[in-house]
């Protein structure tokens, strides 16, 4: 275990790795008990959450992971001596405010690092220096910006700022709480269906007017929308990766608009939109969120692989079976894992509706995304802002940087390449140096670099494997790009870690590899997330619920699945002892 990975672990909060062994300072050296109120799968920073809220609320609850380290998706391990990655999450915005508060996460050491400027897109073109656009939370500097490629742009972005932020302002609440219950309509009275369709009328009465134009951005090509708005192509890509990101579509794919607003959802310190690194890696938080659960008692233990869910006679589940046969008694079970690791792989499938499996199997998991964590001996110096000679961080640095986004038509052809099979020749890739505002990442004068690349498909053409020799193929192909807008970046490199989509999904459980569980298209959220009638939570077993990304409202470091799970599951547990 990294030592960074401990960050906010103190005296009381007990995390055990294998046989119950202590991986961080604790008081007490609980094992892992044969009974529990509340079984987690996973530790994912959405099944933490639920193991927070649940023991908070007194349900005993254990977690069980099965790698070395918490957190899913949201770690920091040390792949390069002396440097520590956030290895596959790497920002931090869409958390829920409430969680914040209510797990007092900062009193268990969390500390979030801002960025501003936060958005940077150096171009190629025949120019000296080429031009760039660096935008941050100054409006007026930022329309600055803006204005070198077009006024009309200039003037037009607040305005948009605007629009979206009413946007996100009218369905927010909806990722605060289970989706309407659509069960209830239709066998009660108009009062009750009136209830359970309010979440859906409140976000629609605070659209008003703006309906018509929400209707479009959820259902039109972002590009459309973009064109709508703008005229000037480094703008409109820049704008657009947020609505491709992690997804395998274009910008002139039907429905890219509800991803934008996804990922503009978030706020750090009250300033809407805004992104930022975790102090000590993302493996930090997971750590805070692990510390605010055992603080309240919970049992939180790694190298605990759950091999099945445990099923009474009655078909209720009972609690799971470890990889090495011993049973672990629950009154319920939450599953952080995929819909498709859950149904398809853990709960035995002649408890489950033929349609219902059909479904999960049929879950569009497709991911264009290869993570690659760089260890650099110093900072990228880019044509369009080049470093000086004291080779200090300049504001550029802190930020999302976006390479090959000229144009949205660069973002289209990377897309077509990948549909097709084939690593994009191209691709869009976002570089960030956490290290610039977080030094103790990496050793004095050297940095680590995340990059995320898209498009590289989950299955190559032909059938060739995502061998070392097909990685390494794309990963010189990314860093050639790099080279392009940052001569010497290629010498700076001390080492790298290629993970393809099959990797992510190998190491980390991401179905295809997609970073979101699942697809973020309408046909799979809210209603139909993870599949029609069992999108609040509950499956098809009772006692069985689902917590993680494959769930409402969806994917990205946002604790929302699992804050509301527990809400689920507190709530069927009043209803119980109501009954009895």
């Amino acid at each position: 275990m990294l030592a960074g990975l401990r960050a906010g672990l103190g005296a009381g909060c007990a995390v055990h790795g294998q046989r119950g062994q202590r991986l961080a300072h604790s008081r007490t050296t609980e094992k892992l008990q044969r009974e529990y109120d509340a079984v987690v799968i996973g530790a994912g920073h959405n099944g933490l959450v639920a193991a927070a809220y649940l023991q908070q609320a007194g349900l005993r609850t254990a977690v069980l992971e099965k790698r070395h380290v918490l957190g899913g998706a949201a770690v920091t391990e040390e792949i390069v001596p002396g440097f520590k990655f956030s290895r596959a999450s790497y920002l931090l915005s869409l958390l829920r405010p409430q969680i914040y508060a209510e797990l007092e996460l900062q009193r268990h050491g969390l500390k979030v690092l801002p960025r501003d400027p936060y958005s940077f897109t150096p171009l190629l073109e025949d120019r000296s220096p080429p031009r760039s656009l660096l935008m941050g939370h100054n409006m007026a500097q930022t329309q600055q910006q803006i204005a070198q490629f077009s006024q009309k742009d200039a003037q037009a972005y607040p305005k948009y700022e605007v629009f979206m932020g009413c946007l996100v302002s009218a369905i927010n609440p909806l990722l605060d709480a289970p989706p309407a219950d659509t069960t209830a309509l239709g066998q009660g009275s108009l009062l009750q269906s009136l209830r359970a369709l309010w979440p859906l009328l409140q976000a629609g009465l605070a659209l008003g007017r703006r309906l018509p134009h929400f209707y479009e951005v959820l259902t039109a090509p972002i590009s459309k929308i973009l064109d709508h708005w703008f005229e000037s192509e480094p703008l409109k890509a820049t704008l657009a990766t947020d609505a491709v990101i992690g997804a395998m579509s274009s910008p002139h794919t039907p429905g890219s608009g509800y991803v934008l607003l996804h990922h503009v959802m978030g706020e750090l310190e009250g300033q809407r939109g805004a992104w930022g690194y975790v102090a000590g890696g993302m493996g930090a938080l997971s750590q805070a969120i692990a510390c605010a659960a055992a603080t309240h008692g919970a049992h939180i233990f790694t190298e605990q692989a759950v091999c099945r869910v445990l099923l009474g006679t009655d078909g209720q589940a009972q609690g799971v079976v470890m990889q090495d046969g011993t049973e672990v008694r629950s009154k319920v079970v939450l599953s952080n894992a995929s819909p498709q690791l859950t149904f398809l792989e853990l709960t035995p499938q002649e408890q489950l509706p033929e349609d219902f499996v059909r479904r999960i199997q049929q879950l569009d998991t497709r991911s264009p995304v290869t993570k690659i964590n760089v260890a650099v001996d110093r900072l990228p110096s880019f044509l369009a802002a080049p470093n000086t000679h004291d080779n200090q961080p300049l504001p550029h640095h802190c930020c999302s940087i976006h390479l090959n986004c000229e144009g949205t038509h660069l973002l289209h052809q990377a897309y077509t390449e990948a549909a097709q099979g084939h690593p994009s020749s191209r691709p869009m890739i976002e570089l960030c140096i956490p290290s610039v505002l977080d030094p103790g990442l990496a050793p004095p004068g050297c940095h680590v670099v995340s990059l995320f690349t898209q498009y590289t498909p989950y299955e190559l053409a032909g059938g060739q494997p995502w061998d070392e020799k097909a990685r390494n193929a794309y990963a010189d192909t990314v860093f050639d790009c790099i080279e392009a807008y940052a001569p010497g970046f290629k010498a700076s490199v001390i080492g790298r870690d290629i993970l393809t989509p099959p990797d992510l999904e190998r190491i980390f459980g991401l179905p295809g590899g997609n970073i979101f569980h699942g697809g973020m298209s309408l046909d799979q959220l809210y209603f139909t997330r993870p599949a029609p009638s069992y999108s609040t939570y509950q499956s098809p077993v009772p006692g069985l619920y689902l917590c993680g990304s494959g769930a409402h409202p969806g994917g990205g470091v946002m604790g929302a699945a699992g804050r509301n799970a527990a809400q689920v599951v507190l709530r069927d547990f009043r209803r119980l002892r109501w009954q009895r």
